[in-house]
């Protein structure tokens, strides 16, 4: 006899993660809405206006009192456009709804590992924070990360209370200098004993380079999401003076707020010429000659709220990369829902600019020239900026936790 032949076996599933608790309860709050909405208009589609099927009305009503009141909802168009606008509010809160739905979802998504392929070594147990402050690095800024050090950065014990007790996280972003295999270089064997004395980095799994940078910032937000569960995600170059506690004021207030875009916003212009600083190889996309990009925030300092974060980390595989990092971000940013906040307190120039607004009362968050798009000779006037529009050395303490 022929043997019969097996069925064959399927594998499992996968198992999904299981929806978080504030998930649950937005798909609750979306259905309650859709059940008012329907129980709302179903009468109204079911029966013609100004004509009450008589079978179906209630003992003791009035036929021509109600077809007088139907009749009178016919006729005043006020109260129409009174139940088309309250629907219309319905709807946008819905769709609210089932849009906070889903960026939770991806959140989770993000932090289950299915994202954090950038993370070099990440770990899945997340730690809380409100805000993580990446400051962008290179193997040849040593002299620039010890300026920091010795101003705005904490340092040792001091960086740690102010993760623990103000949520505060603050590292120098860098990848691997793409050397020999195996051991690496003498670059990144000179960072690996800088990291040991410091322990304030955070590294990539990506080789730097210069024309590489929209490539770290994609890899920086997902290995961050991935690390840490925090309120916003700020980039900032390593020659930008900081004031921790201004930044931790001014994001305070949109902690409410979804999707959130921070910095300072601008508009400059498509370079076509080759051989220009910042010249835009893809300059033809963005229409004729002589275009301006759209708007988005300077790349010396910027802050995406967690949900913008998790949407860069799981979608970053087909996030397109242009040749300026600043105007990368803006495109994977400029067609979503996004809230683009212009915080000019995040560009001022050096002194006597940041001086003079620091002896007015508005100590700024950040400060740098845009004629070097940082600080020009950073290791030597760092020190400098901070005396004179450092804040004070206990602000930073004093923001709410």
């Amino acid at each position: 006899m022929m043997a019969q032949p097996q069925l064959e076996k399927k594998a499992p599933p996968r198992a999904k993660p299981p929806l978080t608790g504030k998930a649950v309860a937005a798909l609750c709050v979306a259905s309650f809405a859709v059940g008012l909405l329907l129980s709302g208009w179903v009468p109204l589609l079911s029966a013609p206006i100004g004509k009450v099927n008589k079978t179906s009305a209630p003992s003791g009503c009035d036929d021509n009192r109600v077809s007088k009141e139907l009749a009178g909802e016919r006729h005043d168009p006020m109260g129409i456009m009174s139940e088309v606008s309250r629907t219309h509010h319905a709807i946008q809160s819905l769709d609210k709804a089932v849009s906070s739905l889903e960026m939770e979802l991806a959140v989770e998504r993000a932090r289950s590992g299915d994202a954090g392929a950038g993370a070099a070594g990440s770990s899945k147990a997340l730690q809380k924070a409100f805000v993580v402050i990446g400051i962008n690095t290179a193997f040849s800024s040593k002299k620039r990360r010890d300026s920091l050090r010795e101003t705005w950065v904490p340092s040792g014990e001091k960086l740690r209370r102010l993760e623990k007790e103000k949520g505060i996280v603050v590292r120098f972003v860098i990848g691997r200098s793409g050397a020999a295999e195996g051991g690496g270089g003498a670059a990144d064997r000179a960072l690996d004993a800088e990291e040991a004395e410091n322990k304030d980095f955070l590294r990539l799994d990506h080789v730097e380079g210069y024309h590489e940078l929209s490539s770290k910032t994609r890899i920086y937000f997902a290995t961050a999401v991935a690390t840490w569960d925090a309120d916003f995600y700020v980039k900032v170059d390593d020659d930008v003076h900081l004031n921790l506690g201004m930044l931790a004021t001014r994001l305070a207030k949109y902690r409410a707020r979804p999707r959130v875009y921070v910095g300072c916003m601008k508009s400059g212009p498509v370079l076509s010429q080759r051989g220009v600083k910042y010249h835009e190889p893809e300059y033809w996309k963005f229409g004729d000659v002589g275009n301006k990009y759209f708007r988005h925030a300077t790349g010396q300092i910027y802050a995406v709220s967690k949900d913008l974060a998790a949407y860069i980390s799981v979608n970053q595989p087909i996030l397109h990369r242009f040749a300026n990092e600043d105007v990368s971000v803006g495109a994977w940013l400029i067609g979503l829902e996004v809230e683009h906040v212009d915080d000019r307190s995040m560009c001022c120039a050096t002194p006597p600019d940041c001086e003079w607004k620091k002896r007015a009362g508005n100590v700024c968050v950040a400060s740098f020239d845009w004629s070097c798009s940082g600080v020009c000779r950073s290791v030597d006037r760092m020190k400098l900026i901070h005396d004179a529009c450092g804040e004070d050395q206990a602000a930073v303490w004093g923001v709410a936790a």
